[in-house]
């Protein structure tokens, strides 16, 4: 049974940080893609930041050098380390594991989801 648990979410004003967890059990993450997404009302679900499993890493143009992803492959656990945040980055922000390649603008390939942590920024 596969099982993703987000936690780290919040509410923060603008220019604060927060760090997103995403505990992953049943699977290892060491030979999955694992990914950040987020939902903002009125939007399709929006690739935020992944890691493929050569380690190659791509970032969602409008957090780029703001969120740094990371994994920790012993803990079965990865990380969204989010700075500088703006009221912009307001969403519900979702993990997910898939095994195969990583794509940020398909969010229907992942099968593997955790059940989400509220950011607020204002």
């Amino acid at each position: 049974h596969v099982q993703l648990v987000e936690s780290g979410g919040g509410s923060v004003q603008a220019g604060g940080s927060l760090r997103l967890s995403c505990s992953v059990s049943g699977v290892g993450i060491i030979n999955h893609c694992v990914t950040w997404f987020r939902d903002v009302p009125g939007r399709e679900r929006d690739g935020v930041a992944y890691i493929e499993t050569d380690g190659d890493i791509r970032y969602r143009r409008a957090v780029e050098g703001r969120f740094t992803i990371s994994k920790d492959n012993d803990r079965n656990t990865f990380y969204l380390q989010m700075n500088n945040l703006k009221p912009e980055d307001t969403a519900m922000y979702y993990c997910a594991v898939r095994k195969g390649f990583c794509h940020l603008g398909s969010h229907e390939i992942y099968g593997k989801w955790g059940q989400g942590t509220q950011v607020t920024v204002s």
